[in-house]
């Protein structure tokens, strides 16, 4: 297992990822160069970049990792919501995708807050 992997911040995007992947595919064909591509690279960038910054040396560079997947993570909130606005996702779905996207952003923010933290202390 990769350090990354024992991060619940990364865990939580990862399954966010996964999810996003699996409703899209019922996503129009006419999306299929669109909102499905925005919505799936956005989804893959949250734990793509968690493991990257992992890997960083200094905890300012991983914060600034987290702060690029916190921005992907906002992305997908809102290409969530326009699926949903645009009847290509069920509401229960779209509550259920909203959440794991807010709870994986309260722990990458909790992430973020404990490297701040790290640093201060010059650790």
């Amino acid at each position: 297992m990769s350090p990354y992997e024992r991060l619940r911040a990364w865990q939580l995007s990862h399954e966010l990822a996964l999810r996003v992947y699996h409703c899209t595919q019922s996503f129009p064909k006419h999306e299929q160069y669109g909102l499905t591509s925005q919505l799936r690279r956005s989804a893959a960038s949250v734990p793509t970049n968690i493991a990257e910054g992992s890997v960083k040396r200094g905890a300012g560079e991983f914060q600034r990792y987290l702060d690029i997947a916190r921005g992907s993570l906002a992305e997908v909130g809102y290409t969530l919501r326009l699926a949903l606005d645009l009847a290509y996702l069920l509401s229960d779905v779209w509550k259920e995708l909203d959440g794991l996207q807010r709870r994986a952003g309260f722990l990458i923010w909790r992430l973020y807050r404990s490297l701040q933290k790290e640093g201060a202390r010059g650790d």
